[in-house]
C-alpha cells in the first residue's frame, strides 16, 4: 500500500506535488480546531444528561464539519483558481452546521447545572474557544470564494450576531465580548491561512504556464531561425545556380567548351549549398563579411553587372557585426539577381561615422523597372528577406531602411552602432 502511494506520488509532476502538498495541508487544518478547540467541552458535562447532549451535539456537528471541509475546500480552491464554480450548496450546509454548533455551545453556557469543579469563568473560557474553533472551517472556505472586503464584512456581521446570541442566552455580555474577540481571531486566522494558500497555488500554476509558454516560444524562435537561415542560404545559391545553368545552356547550344566550366561551378555551388544547409540544421551557420563581399562581386560580374565595393577594407569588426553584415550582402545580392531585371551597376559602400559611433553600409543598384515583381531588397515592397535581416540586426541595435532613390535605382541602408573600442584598423 505504501509502495503504491509512493509510486503515485512520484508519477506527479513537480507542480502536481506542490499543489497536492498545499491542498491536503489545507484540508487537514480544520481538524486542528475541532480536536483542540471543540473537544474540551466534553469535560464540562459533569455527568448531566443535558450537558452531555449539548456537548456531544456541538462536537458531533464539528466532526461533520471537518469531514465536509475536504470537498468544500477543494471546490473553494478551484473557485479561487478559476477552475470551477462557487460551491454554494456546500457553503450553505457548512453555514447551517456552524450556526447549529454555535447555538449548542451557547446553550451549554446558559444551562445552570454545570458539573462540579468547573467555575462559570472556566466554562465560559472553554466554550468561547470552542465557539471560535467551530467557525474556522466555514471561514476558510468563505474566504476563498468572496473578496477580502466582503469576507471582512461577513466577519463583522457574524461577530455582532454572536455577541447578541451569547449575551441573550447567558446574560454575560462581557463574556460575549470575549467570545466575539475569539471569533474575530478565528476569522482572521482562517483568512491568512486559506487565501494565501490559494494565491500561492495560483502563482505556481502561472509559473508552470509561463514555463510552457517559454518552451513553445523557444521552439517558435528556432523555427524562425531555421526558416530565415534557409531562405538566406538557399536564396542566393539557387539564384546563382539558375543563372549559371542558363549560361551553360546558351554556351552548350553554341558548342562552346566554357559550358563545362559553368556546370562545374554549378556543381560546386550545389555542394556548398548542401554543406550550408547542414550548418543551418545544426544552428551553426554564420556569414563571413569578406567572403560574402568577394562572392557578391564574383557572382554579379558573372551576370554582367559592374560591382564596386568601397570603404573600410582593413577594419576589424566584432564577429557578430561581421556576420550580420555578411547576411545583408548575401540577401542584397540575391535580390539584385532576382528582381533587378535590367541591372548593370551595383555598389556596396561601408563607412564608420566616428561622431555617432555608427557603421553605415549601403547597397545600391540600378535596373529596377516599374513593372518588376519586386518583393525584397531590390524594390519597394517588404518581403521575408528584409524581415529576416531586421530580425538579425535587432539584437545588435541595428536598423534597416530600403527604397528607391532615383529613377530605376534602389538603395538598401543598414546602420549598426559600433563601440569605437571594438573596432581595429
Amino acid at each position: 500500500m505504501i509502495g503504491r502511494l509512493r509510486a503515485m506520488w512520484r508519477r506527479r509532476s513537480q507542480v502536481g506535488m506542490v499543489e497536492a502538498y498545499f491542498r491536503w495541508t489545507l484540508y487537514a487544518l480544520p481538524w486542528l480546531p475541532v480536536i483542540g478547540g471543540v473537544m474540551p467541552v466534553m469535560g464540562l458535562t459533569g455527568g448531566s444528561p443535558l450537558l452531555v447532549a449539548l456537548a456531544v451535539g456541538a462536537s458531533g456537528l464539528n466532526v461533520v464539519q471537518g469531514g465536509l471541509a475536504l470537498p468544500l475546500l477543494n471546490r473553494a480552491l478551484n473557485r479561487y483558481l478559476k477552475l470551477g464554480a462557487t460551491p454554494r450548496g456546500l457553503l450553505l450546509v457548512s453555514a447551517v452546521l456552524t450556526i447549529a454548533a454555535e447555538i449548542a455551545l451557547a446553550a451549554l453556557v446558559a444551562v445552570d447545572s454545570i458539573g462540579p469543579g468547573h467555575s462559570p469563568d472556566e466554562t465560559l473560557a472553554t466554550v468561547a474557544v470552542a465557539a471560535g474553533a467551530s467557525l474556522t472551517p466555514f471561514f476558510m472556505a468563505h474566504s476563498l470564494v468572496v473578496s477580502k472586503r466582503r469576507f471582512l464584512a461577513t466577519l463583522a456581521a457574524d461577530t455582532v450576531g454572536l455577541i447578541l446570541l451569547f449575551g441573550v442566552l447567558t446574560g454575560a455580555w462581557l463574556g460575549a465580548l470575549a467570545v466575539a474577540s475569539l471569533l474575530v481571531f478565528a476569522g482572521l486566522w482562517s483568512l491568512v491561512i486559506a487565501r494565501p494558500t490559494g494565491w500561492l497555488l495560483g502563482v505556481v500554476r502561472k509559473l508552470d504556464a509561463a514555463r510552457g509558454t517559454e518552451a513553445r516560444l523557444a521552439v517558435a524562435e528556432e523555427r524562425l531561425r531555421f526558416g530565415r537561415d534557409l531562405h538566406d542560404v538557399m536564396g542566393r545559391n539557387l539564384a546563382v545556380i539558375a543563372l549559371k545553368s542558363e549560361l551553360a545552356v546558351q554556351l552548350a547550344r553554341r558548342e562552346r567548351p566554357e559550358a563545362v566550366e559553368q556546370m562545374v561551378e554549378v556543381q560546386r555551388i550545389a555542394q556548398e549549398s548542401q554543406r550550408e544547409v547542414r550548418e543551418v540544421v545544426r544552428g551553426y551557420r554564420k556569414a563571413d563579411l569578406r567572403a560574402e563581399l568577394a562572392g557578391a562581386r564574383s557572382i554579379l560580374r558573372a551576370a554582367g553587372v559592374d560591382c564596386r565595393i568601397e570603404g573600410e577594407d582593413e577594419t576589424q569588426l566584432p564577429p557578430e557585426v561581421e556576420s550580420a553584415l555578411g547576411w545583408v550582402v548575401r540577401e542584397g545580392t540575391t535580390n539584385v539577381l532576382r528582381h533587378a531585371a535590367e541591372v548593370r551597376h551595383c555598389a556596396v559602400r561601408t563607412l564608420i561615422d566616428p561622431h555617432r559611433s555608427v557603421l553605415v553600409m549601403t547597397m545600391e543598384n540600378d535596373g529596377v523597372t516599374a513593372h518588376a515583381p519586386v518583393t525584397t531588397g531590390a524594390g519597394p515592397l517588404p518581403g521575408s528577406g528584409l524581415r529576416g535581416l531586421r530580425e538579425r540586426l535587432q539584437p545588435l541595435g541595428g536598423t534597416l531602411a530600403s527604397g528607391p532613390v532615383l529613377q530605376g535605382s534602389y538603395r538598401l541602408t543598414v546602420e549598426l552602432p559600433i563601440p569605437m573600442g571594438a573596432v581595429t584598423g
